[in-house]
């Protein structure tokens, strides 16, 4: 299998279907969201674009709560512009008066060719994104935010990263290929087992990730459960918890049970029934 072919198999494994939100049906009344491709020369780089807007200027304060990914994300932000690392726990954001944010989903390893560092370096917080964009962050947001729409905004950001478009990385499509694995469906339950399905050793496993990725494999298999998890259960048709808990490669309900409420806040049976309370 040549790069190119091993591009389009990573690009088919990756879920465009932003999810991660904590209480869906609630948050489409708080906030609108929504997410773009990108340019063919970008796409080892960038799963997508997504754009956030909100206005709670007549509304009372709200906080809607998102459950990351191991993705690292650009982030065009008034006053805060910035390169986001991977956050492992649950991450907060207060809503209050009006305003849009759009941010850049680095895909697995795509953004460690675009910077000197490894990702473990800035896990669960920022680093300025003055060096990647060539230019101030102050400076570059205005170019992005001040934009008429979303479909500007997103050709405004992509010019940004296009202008410093770096070679395609054989360790990036490496972590990538690696991360779509711990993500498929009835896929790896632990290290071990991505270690053997995909055939790499652990400590190089281990090195990878915390150069390319910035999270341990271990992590990011327990998240991609948790991840599938909420989202499941938040649909009309969302499966028993034993058998969802099974599904997942749980050790037993139980397990599940804990692990989720850790996360997110509520047993997995509080969660289902909220969103089916919100759906009717």
């Amino acid at each position: 299998m040549d790069k190119a072919d091993s591009m389009r198999n990573v690009l088919a494994a990756r879920g465009q279907a932003p999810k991660g939100i904590v209480d869906p049906q609630a948050a489409a009344r708080r906030i609108r969201l929504a997410t773009y491709p990108p340019a063919g020369a970008l796409a080892p780089f960038v799963d997508y674009f997504w754009v956030v807007e909100w206005d709670r200027r007549d509304c009372a304060p709200q906080t809607q709560r998102v459950l990351p990914y191991p993705n690292a994300h650009l982030v065009f932000n008034l006053g805060r512009t910035a390169i986001h690392g991977v956050v492992r726990g649950a991450f907060d954001r207060p809503l209050s008066g009006a305003g849009k944010v759009l941010g850049v989903r680095f895909s697995p390893g795509g953004l460690r060719p675009f910077i000197s560092q490894p990702l473990s370096s800035f896990t669960d917080t920022t680093i300025a994104a003055d060096a990647l964009l060539d230019m101030p962050a102050a400076q570059a947001e205005a170019l992005v935010l001040l934009q008429a729409d979303d479909t500007a905004m997103v050709a405004q950001a992509q010019a940004l990263l296009l202008a410093r478009l770096p070679q395609v990385d054989d360790a990036a499509l490496l972590a990538a290929r690696l991360t779509a694995a711990a993500a498929a469906r009835n896929g790896p339950a632990g290290v071990a087992q991505l270690c053997e399905k995909m055939g790499i050793g652990e400590r190089r496993l281990q090195r990878l990730f915390a150069n390319y990725v910035g999270v341990p494999p271990k992590w990011v298999i327990q998240r991609y459960r948790l991840q599938e998890a909420i989202w499941r259960l938040a649909q009309p048709d969302a499966p028993d918890l034993a058998s969802l808990a099974q599904e997942l490669g749980f050790f037993d309900q139980a397990h599940f049970s804990r692990s989720f409420a850790e996360l997110v806040g509520s047993t997995p049976l509080d969660y289902r029934r909220s969103q089916r309370e919100a759906a009717a």
